[in-house]
């Protein structure tokens, strides 16, 4: 059965039946959250880190950044 199968058989199903399966796909979306980062978003993220640590005056405070984004739409 494929999914445009499954797709036509669900709307014959009661509303007992439609909110079963809705909580068991629920389910299985919250066991496929893979929440925080990637290996190699971990990895950049870590390098960042180190660049900042080595030199922490190089960026710009958040205010200023905004500000400039506002000024440069």
């Amino acid at each position: 059965m494929g999914k445009a199968d499954i797709l036509d058989a669900v709307s014959d199903l009661s509303l007992a039946d439609r909110s079963e399966i809705l909580a068991r796909l629920l389910q299985l979306e919250a066991a496929d959250d893979q929440s925080g980062p990637s290996a190699s978003e971990r990895q950049l993220l870590d390098e960042e880190l180190d660049d900042y640590r080595a030199n922490p005056d190089a960026g710009s405070p958040w205010k200023a950044v905004e500000a400039r984004l506002r000024r440069n739409p």
